[in-house]
């Protein structure tokens, strides 16, 4: 029987990508050059090779697994990197400046991507869904719509939600309280009091939901104006005989790592939720890096954000991130000190 061999040329100037290759124009693949053993993007300034010694991927990481290095000349890796930040950002404005949340349909026909592609892209990229990361912006302007003194209904139209009823099902998880009491500062009481542990003050504050702050310093004072900072217009209670045995167990955790039975009135974003979530999976004894961390919630590429999260936190070992340390092991900031949160690492056995 004969067999014919396909033309390897023939099939690569059928391929609409060569086009694309050989006018020099921007594309969202990379090439081969069998000859060589490099791969560059479709730009590249250098010399067009033959048809028959392309390959074509679709990712810097296929082209590598291939066996091809990357070209010197056009560099594609860190091309790939720029024209991917400049299309999520441009993605971020389109979902900012519409009037409705846009379909991943459409931000993905702006992007040029499939569906698929373009919705794992952009969570690799933000921590976020481009649903969730629609939710966040909207949550965000009715946060500063209300702080601004909007009234409620002006403010949740404002953001782009067509029914009231919809968000007040979901204003805890957004403000952590009712859309009335964010936009009065955080009314309500809120009690506290000053402890001593072993790594200096530690002030406890509880809402009517549980635990909002545990923070450590070394003024008592400072502490107690970050907490008016935070709710400037709450009922700040302290000197409550009944909560200085919560603050006993707050202390009992920092210091003998006891557990700490007792719900937490957690606020922030949803990506900082989710990195908090993470954070508390994390066992007594044992750090993440911020990159293991980033890849526990699905988000490989966001690690700063994952530390900006770090830093936002208000619940000091109650959600653990003094057990979040760099790639190589070494300790990085922490918002109440490295030297606290080295010696939380050495109470639970941590070698820093």
């Amino acid at each position: 029987m004969l067999h014919i061999m396909p033309d390897t040329a023939t099939s690569t100037q059928c391929d609409p990508r060569w086009e694309i290759l050989r006018r020099r124009e921007a594309g969202d693949f990379f090439y081969s050059v069998r000859t060589t053993g490099i791969y560059c993007r479709p730009g590249c300034a250098s010399r067009l090779p033959r048809p028959e010694n392309i390959g074509f991927y679709a990712t810097c990481d296929e082209a590598e697994a291939a066996g091809f290095r990357a070209c010197k000349r056009c560099r594609p890796r860190e091309s790939a990197r720029n024209r991917q930040a400049e299309m999520i950002a441009d993605i971020c404005r389109f979902i900012e400046g519409a009037e409705d949340a846009p379909s991943l349909d459409d931000m993905a026909a702006r992007a040029g991507l499939s569906p698929y592609h373009f919705h794992r892209r952009f969570k690799a990229a933000t921590g976020l869904t481009p649903k969730a990361y629609a939710d966040a912006h909207r949550a965000k302007k009715v946060r500063e719509g209300l702080s601004a003194g909007e009234a409620v209904t002006a403010a949740l139209y404002e953001a782009g939600y067509g029914s009231s009823s919809r968000f007040y099902e979901r204003s805890d998880a957004i403000l952590g309280m009712t859309p009335k009491a964010f936009r009065a500062g955080g009314t309500g009481d809120i009690r506290f009091a000053i402890g001593q542990c072993s790594l200096g003050a530690v002030l406890v504050a509880q809402s009517d939901k549980g635990i909002c702050a545990i923070t450590l310093g070394d003024d008592a004072e400072a502490l107690i104006r970050d907490l008016q900072d935070r709710f400037p217009k709450a009922n700040l209670i302290g000197a409550d005989p009944d909560f200085e045995r919560t603050v006993a167990r707050v202390v009992g955790l920092v210091d003998q790592g006891a557990a700490l039975d007792l719900p937490l009135d957690i606020r922030g974003t949803a990506f900082q939720q989710r990195v908090w979530q993470a954070l508390r999976a994390i066992p007594a004894g044992e750090t993440r890096s911020y990159a293991e961390v980033a890849g526990m919630i699905g988000s490989p590429a966001a690690v700063r954000a994952v530390a900006g999260a770090c830093a936002a936190n208000a619940l000091a070992v109650a959600i653990p991130c003094h057990r979040v340390v760099r790639t190589d092991g070494a300790l990085s900031g922490y918002r109440w000190g490295v030297e606290r949160k080295r010696a939380l690492l050495l109470k639970e056995g941590q070698n820093v």
